[in-house]
C-alpha cells in the first residue's frame, strides 16, 4: 500500500473509535493495543515514525538496574518482566548483552556485585544471565581496550539491546496488519470537541505534509502521545487556554566512534560518573555508542544539538576508562535525545537527574487524553495503562486486553523455526521473516555502503513507509547514527532509487545538511546551539560509478569546516 493509499483509507475510515497522535513508542504502542482489542483506530506522526526521542535511546532495552540504587524495586520488576516481552516478541530486533563494569577501587567489586545479585534474583525467571564477579586478567578479557593500570576486577551482569527505530517501524507495521491506520507525514492541528457528535465528538484537523492539503477526520477518543512536545498538542487542543505542564525536556547526548577503542563484543558500564550518572560504552552494528547526558532544556527543537560540555564530558569520562583516549577528531556521529521526564510542581527541583522516567496521564476538560514519560522497555505497559484510563473515565467502551503480552511483532520468526543467521548476511537479520523478500528484490548485491544494500532502499519505500533519503539512511537503516559523513556519501545513489520508486522529492539536500549537523566541528571545537560550526560537503564526484555527479558511497565525504 502506498502512503497516497493509505492517506484515502485514513479519510474514508473517519469516525474512528480512537486517533493517536504521534508516532513514537508509547503511541504506536496504544495504537496496536487498540487496534487488536477491536477498536478501529487511526494514528497520525507529523514527522517519520520514531523520528524524535524514540530513534535516540542508547539502544539498550533496561531491566532498570539504574532504579535499583534508587530503591524502586517495583518499577526494575515491571522493567525486567518487560525486557523478556521485547525479546520473545521481536527477536530479531533485540538480544541480551553482557555488561562489565571495571573496578578501580577494591570496595567496588563486592559493592556492585552485591546489587547485582539482587538484580538478578528480581528477574527470576527472566534473567539473561548470572552477575559473575571477574578478575583482573578476566575483566581485561571481557573488555579488551580499557585501562589496566590500577585494574581491581570487575563485575559481569545481562540486560539487552535493541534498534529502536526498527523496533517502532515494526510496531507500526504490526498495528497496520491488524487494522489500525497509521500514517507518517500527517502532523494533526486543531482539536475541537463537539458534545452534540455523541459517536465521535472530537474532530481532529491534519496536514497531508507531503502535498500541503489540509483535512479532517472524527474520533470517539483522542490519545495526545507526542513526547516533549505533549503540552504543546494540549494548548492547542484547548484554544490557548492554561494547562499546568506534563513535561520538563531533558536532553540526552550519544557519541559514535569505530569500535577500535573499545573492540570487544561486551558492553562497558561507568556506574558512577562526576555528576553522579551511569556512563555507557555499547557495540552496536559495528561501532561504539558512549553516552549519555542528562541536560535540562527548555526549547523543543525537532534536531538538538549537543552542548560543548556535554561532548567535553562523555570524551573526559571514557577516556579515564579506555587505554586509548577518545578525542573529537574519533567521533564519527553525534545524536541527540530530548527526554519527556515528569514535570516537577512548579517549586519542584530544576535537576532532571532527579525526575521520575516513569509515565504519567492525564485527561484535560475537553476530553483529550495525553500521556508523556517512561521509557522504551515498558512502552506496552504504557499503552495498556493509557486504554484503562480510557475505559474508566467513559471515553471508550471497555474490551478486553492483554493481547500485546504475546503477539509477536512484524519480522519476528516462529520460535519453532530457526532465525535468520545473526550476521550472515550483514543486516539481514534485522528483516527476520522477511530476509528472503529483501533478497529477491532488485539490487540484493548492489552495496551502497554500510551494509544498506539497493533492495533494501527498495523495501523500505513499498513496505516500510519511507518517503525520504532521512527516513532511509537516518530510521530504515542507521547509517545517520553511526557514521555521519559516510551517510552524506550514500545520500545521492539513495535518493536516486527513491525517485525510481515513484518518491518525487527524496529531500536530499536537506538530508546532508542534516548529516553535518550530526558531526560536531572535529578540529576546532564542539558546537554549541545557536552558533553551531557547519561543513560543506565536497565537490561530488563525477566520474562515481553511481552516475554523474553521485558519490561512491564507499568512501566518505570530506566535510569541511567553515
Amino acid at each position: 500500500m502506498t502512503r497516497t493509499q493509505r492517506l484515502q483509507t485514513l479519510l474514508q475510515g473517519s469516525p474512528y473509535d480512537l486517533v493517536v497522535i504521534g508516532g513514537g513508542a508509547t503511541g504506536l504502542g496504544v495504537a496496536l493495543d487498540a487496534a487488536l482489542r477491536g477498536f478501529r483506530v487511526a494514528l497520525l506522526e507529523s514527522h517519520d515514525f520514531a523520528s524524535g526521542t524514540s530513534s535516540r535511546s542508547t539502544k539498550l532495552l533496561h531491566g532498570g538496574v539504574r532504579y535499583l540504587a534508587q530503591g524502586d524495586l517495583r518499577l526494575v520488576r515491571e522493567a525486567l518482566t518487560e525486557r523478556a516481552t521485547v525479546l520473545r516478541n521481536a527477536p530479531h530486533l533485540a538480544h541480551a548483552l553482557p555488561f562489565v563494569m571495571p573496578a578501580y577501587r577494591w570496595w567496588e567489586v563486592p559493592f556492585y556485585g552485591m546489587g547485582l545479585k539482587i538484580y538478578d534474583r528480581l528477574a527470576g525467571r527472566a534473567s539473561l544471565g548470572r552477575t559473575e564477579w571477574l578478575s583482573r586478567d578476566e575483566t581485561l578479557a571481557a573488555l579488551p581496550g580499557i585501562r589496566a593500570s590500577g585494574l581491581a576486577g570487575g563485575v559481569r551482569y545481562w540486560d539487552a539491546q535493541f534498534d529502536d527505530a526498527r523496533l517502532a517501524l515494526a510496531l507500526a507495521r504490526s498495528a497496520e496488519a491488524v487494522g489500525a491506520v497509521v500514517v507518517n507525514y500527517t502532523p494533526a492541528g486543531q482539536i475541537r470537541r463537539d458534545a452534540g457528535r455523541e459517536t465521535a465528538p472530537f474532530e481532529v484537523a491534519l496536514l497531508d505534509a507531503r502535498s500541503g492539503t489540509p483535512h479532517q477526520v472524527y474520533a470517539r477518543c483522542v490519545v495526545n502521545a507526542t513526547g516533549v512536545w505533549v503540552d504543546q498538542v494540549r494548548a492547542s487542543a484547548t484554544e490557548g487556554a492554561r494547562v499546568e505542564r506534563m513535561v520538563t525536556p531533558s536532553q540526552g547526548v550519544h557519541v559514535v566512534v569505530d569500535r577500535a577503542h573499545l573492540p570487544g563484543e561486551q558492553a562497558l558500564l561507568i556506574p558512577r560518573t562526576r555528576d553522579g550518572r551511569v556512563l555507557f560504552a555499547v557495540p552496536w552494528l559495528g561501532k561504539l555508542i558512549m553516552g549519555t547526558t542528562d541536560t535540562p532544556r527548555e526549547d523543543l527543537p525537532r534536531e538538538p544539538e549537543a552542548f560543548d560540555h556535554e561532548l567535553a564530558f562523555i570524551l573526559n569520562e571514557a577516556s579515564q576508562v579506555l587505554g586509548r583516549p577518545v578525542g573529537p577528531a574519533d567521533i564519527r556521529s553525534v545524536w541527540v535525545g530530548l527526554r519527556p521526564l515528569v514535570a516537577p510542581p512548579s517549586s519542584g527541583p530544576r535537576d532532571t537527574k532527579t525526575l521520575s522516567r516513569e509515565h504519567t496521564i492525564v485527561t484535560d476538560p475537553n476530553g483529550l487524553v495525553s500521556v508523556t514519560g517512561g521509557k522504551w522497555t515498558t512502552y506496552r505497559v504504557m499503552a495498556q495503562d493509557v486504554l484503562a484510563h480510557c475505559f474508566e473515565l467513559g471515553l471508550l467502551p471497555l474490551r478486553p486486553g492483554g493481547l500485546t503480552e504475546d503477539h509477536r511483532l512484524c519480522g519476528a520468526p516462529d520460535p519453532n523455526v530457526a532465525a535468520v543467521p545473526l550476521h550472515a548476511p550483514p543486516g539481514l537479520h534485522l528483516y527476520g521473516t522477511e530476509a528472503d523478500r529483501v533478497r529477491q528484490l532488485p539490487g540484493a548485491d548492489r552495496v551502497l555502503g554500510l551494509g544498506l544494500t539497493e533492495a533494501m532502499v527498495r523495501h523500505a519505500v513499498r513496505h516500510e513507509f519511507a518517503q525520504t533519503v532521512e527516513d532511509v539512511l537516518a530510521r530504515r537503516w542507521r547509517a545517520l547514527f553511526l557514521d555521519a559523513a559516510q551517510a552524506a556519501a550514500m545520500a545521492p545513489a539513495v535518493a536516486a532509487i527513491l525517485r525510481e520508486e515513484g518518491i518525487a522529492d527524496p529531500e536530499m539536500e536537506a538530508f546532508i545538511q542534516l548529516c553535518r549537523a550530526y558531526l560536531p566541528a572535529l578540529h576546532t571545537g564542539y558546537c554549541t546551539p545557536g552558533n553551531s560550526a557547519r561543513k560543506h560537503a565536497t565537490p561530488l564526484n563525477p566520474r562515481s560509478e553511481y552516475g554523474a555527479g553521485v558519490p561512491d558511497p564507499a568512501r566518505p565525504v570530506d566535510l569541511a569546516v567553515e
